[in-house]
């Protein structure tokens, strides 16, 4: 059976919702409903962070936490960490990693990547979800679209701006929404995050394109999953109006 570890990256900084994986969503906190979620998978899942508070919280509900203090640029540097500090000598074969402000993440749908990426010979592997053009998140820079082919299942692009583009307009058509979980195999991982940033990286400041740039093949499937990430208090609402 295939050894697979799910790693939730929690800071308690950040500039738009300090405290953000502490707070509540109907009662119970975000951190806890995206641990609990990842836990459904049937597989090995930890909190990694560098907050006392979080790692306290996390313990208090039984969650497992690895401690990572290290000043890190992203979450994916934090968890690589935590895979070489504690997890390497245990034959890993994928590390999954679960931003910890999607409570929406459903566990059967991490198993449905997995299973994905394990049959595939992608170093990476994330979530697609299609949606229309004629929906206004197509033309929002916040949501992420990536270009992915179904014949090769492998994402060509990534982006802010609206792509694919209809050169001669008005036609509604498929496009994918990126949902930011990555399973990584671990030789990927430790050799991704030792990697300068890159072009298009910077200029739209999505890492994935770090690992394109560096010849990274990254897989996809299409999941049906409506997500709603938490990036400022008020999308708390917002999540728990979709958990009603």
């Amino acid at each position: 059976m295939a050894n697979v570890v799910i790693l939730i990256p929690a800071r308690y900084g950040s500039s738009r919702f300090p405290g953000k994986p502490l707070a509540k969503i109907n009662g119970i906190s975000m951190i806890e409903r995206v641990f609990t979620n990842c836990k459904n998978s049937g597989f090995q899942t930890a909190v990694v962070t560098d907050n006392e508070t979080i790692e306290s919280h996390v313990k208090s509900f039984g969650g497992t936490v690895l401690r990572v203090d290290d000043d890190v640029p992203s979450g994916s540097e934090r968890i690589a960490l935590a895979y070489d500090r504690f997890l390497k000598n245990q034959s890993v074969d994928l590390v999954i990693n679960v931003q910890g402000d999607e409570p929406l993440l459903k566990g059967d749908v991490l198993k449905e990547l997995a299973e994905f990426h394990l049959k595939s010979t992608f170093p990476i592997a994330t979530l697609i979800r299609p949606r229309s053009s004629r929906e206004e998140d197509f033309k929002n820079p916040n949501v992420v679209k990536a270009l992915w082919t179904e014949h090769s299942g492998n994402c060509l692009y990534f982006s802010r701006q609206s792509i694919p583009y209809d050169r001669d307009g008005g036609r509604e058509y498929e496009w994918f929404q990126h949902v930011g979980v990555y399973s990584y195999k671990p030789e990927a991982l430790l050799q991704f995050v030792k990697l300068p940033a890159s072009k298009h990286e910077e200029l739209e400041r999505l890492e994935q394109l770090r690992a394109l740039d560096h010849g990274f093949n990254i897989g996809a499937i299409q999941t049906s999953q409506k997500l709603i990430g938490v990036d400022v208090p008020e999308d708390i609402q917002k999540v728990e109006g979709a958990l009603k």
